[in-house]
């Protein structure tokens, strides 16, 4: 079957490898059918795995399925239907398990298509507690933005931050797929949505997907056009994955007691903090990662309603490389997602 493997750091190869064996007892083969793409992807790409890890690699680590067959002791699917696989493989007995926090998993053992193999591949053999079923209303497409994109935004804004309607919330990067995502779920719930881009384009399209105030970085500071759009009180939370770039400004832009969640460093790891900022003001910075298995089941629900994911582009499996140049240069506007049926 068809691939898409990290050979050696920053080299992509798409080829053949061995199709996957028979489902066990409590195991699914799937067949995938669309695979987005993520920066998880791109700091994959560096070597920036943060664990041991086996090259070659299948990349991809959020996708769309179809049920192709099930194990002898598996119920609750059927053959035939569209489903999402969780890439975390958490254990499921630990006390975050058992409390529904897998991202908290006491021992995880890794991340497909970041740590071990993911999902850009035609078909594999995946435990069916890792599968969440997809609403008829859903189409493969958007399925494939489910656990990464959703989930995270998701986990972010309501599990961490606790955003409430009438609130506002500064989101960075709003072109980005999460960025999109939550300006969406922001607007939905009621929030005052203040966004920033770096161009006349994507600020228009911000705009359009309901923003209320939209912010071109490269043409002024965000924190003081953040002060001036909220008469010098700052926001209620700030939606924070890009790093050291807007980390200080991103804490000049809260209120006293406002909550900065953050689930990303697209721009660095490292970043300078005033703490007579973070104590005076009392703000809270919170840090968020990945997505619990409600966190998608919720996210799907959003979806079946009305809620869909911003695609910028559908792409073929073979053309993931190319793909991730433009997620690199940041020339996209929500999702990359390359489709295998």
């Amino acid at each position: 079957m068809r691939a898409l493997r990290l050979i050696k750091e920053e080299q992509l190869e798409f080829g053949a490898i061995d199709d996957p064996p028979a489902p066990k007892a409590h195991e699914v083969l799937v067949r995938v059918r669309a695979v987005s793409l993520n920066h998880i992807d791109l700091f994959g790409l560096r070597g920036m795995a943060f664990a041991k890890r086996t090259l070659p690699l299948v990349v991809g680590v959020e996708c769309s399925a179809t049920v192709e067959k099930l194990g002898a002791a598996v119920s609750g699917f059927r053959e035939g239907e569209t489903v999402v696989i969780y890439p975390g493989l958490f254990c499921g007995a630990c006390k975050a398990c058992k409390g529904g926090r897998e991202n908290l998993c006491e021992s995880i053992s890794g991340i497909m298509g970041f740590h071990l193999d993911g999902m850009a591949r035609e078909r594999l053999v995946v435990p069916a507690n890792r599968l969440i079923h997809v609403p008829p209303q859903v189409n493969a497409i958007d399925a494939a933005c489910t656990t990464v994109t959703f989930g995270t935004v998701q986990h972010m804004l309501f599990d961490n931050a606790r955003l409430e309607r009438g609130e506002t919330i500064l989101v960075h990067a709003g072109g980005s797929g999460i960025g999109t995502a939550a300006i969406r779920m922001a607007k939905i719930i009621g929030a005052t949505v203040i966004t920033t881009v770096g161009s006349a384009d994507k600020a228009a399209k911000a705009k359009a997907l309901g923003a209320d105030h939209v912010i071109n970085y490269r043409e002024e500071r965000f924190e003081g056009a953040v002060r001036r759009i909220t008469g010098k009180k700052g926001v209620d939370v700030v939606f924070e994955h890009v790093g050291p770039d807007t980390w200080a400004g991103s804490l000049l832009s809260l209120k006293r007691g406002g909550r900065l969640v953050t689930c990303g460093s697209t721009s660095g790891i490292t970043a300078e903090t005033n703490l007579y900022t973070i104590f005076q003001q009392q703000l809270r910075i919170i840090g968020s990662f990945g997505s619990t298995v409600q966190n998608c089941k919720d996210s799907l629900t959003k979806m079946a309603a009305g809620l869909k994911p911003v695609i910028d582009s559908v792409i073929r499996l073979e053309d993931f490389p190319q793909a991730i140049e433009r997620l690199r240069s940041r020339d996209v506007f929500g999702k990359i997602v390359a489709r295998l049926d």
